[in-house]
């Protein structure tokens, strides 16, 4: 862990930090980051769980004094809790949300490396297959022959945009309740 943060911090202070990403597995897919909106990246510990919080926020963690919100991002993309493993890390990362800074933890399966990817090298998001509802990325790049998927952490972060799976699930279970209803209203 302490030569990625050495490898994230050599990054940052590069001239050519802006076309820097750090690369990460969520449920095996590649994702990517800027390197200049992390913070550091601490391994996975204890998270305290807050009552009704969204069901992709694992809850908080106690950083150097802050409170920190971590997002488990396996349930924010509609594919389930993540399995912690040895490997399993949170990436602390800066956001700008109603103008004021938000220190926030991506909970991730495994962080890979930081890459370069120049602005030509990454394209407008697919709009089909990906298994991430388009609005949570910024593009799609490509490294050593490998495609990454850049995230848009404001979207990220924007808990009024629900999965699609959560949609699904909402309307799932108002038509499961119409369906009562109507059962019941018959049998009277």
């Amino acid at each position: 862990m302490s030569e990625l943060n050495e490898q994230l911090k050599t990054a940052i202070e590069a001239d050519d930090a802006q076309n820097q990403f750090l690369t990460f597995l969520v449920q095996g897919q590649k994702l990517a980051l800027e390197i200049l909106r992390i913070k550091e990246i601490i391994e996975f510990g204890q998270i305290t769980v807050v009552p009704m919080m969204q069901q992709c926020i694992s809850g908080v963690i106690n950083l150097r004094g802050s409170v920190v919100p971590v997002v488990d991002l396996s349930s924010r993309f509609g594919q389930g809790k993540a399995v912690i493993n040895r490997r399993t890390c949170i990436v602390i990362l800066e956001s700008q949300m109603d103008e004021k800074t938000q220190v926030v933890g991506f909970l991730v399966d495994e962080v890979n490396a930081v890459v370069e990817m120049g602005a030509e090298a990454v394209t407008p998001p697919p709009q089909f297959g990906s298994g991430i509802k388009t609005d949570f990325l910024r593009g799609i790049g490509k490294v050593d022959e490998e495609f990454v998927m850049v995230l848009n952490v404001e979207k990220l972060l924007d808990f009024q945009i629900m999965t699609e799976i959560q949609e699904r699930e909402k309307e799932q279970a108002a038509g499961t309740q119409k369906d009562q209803a109507e059962a019941t209203a018959s049998q009277v």
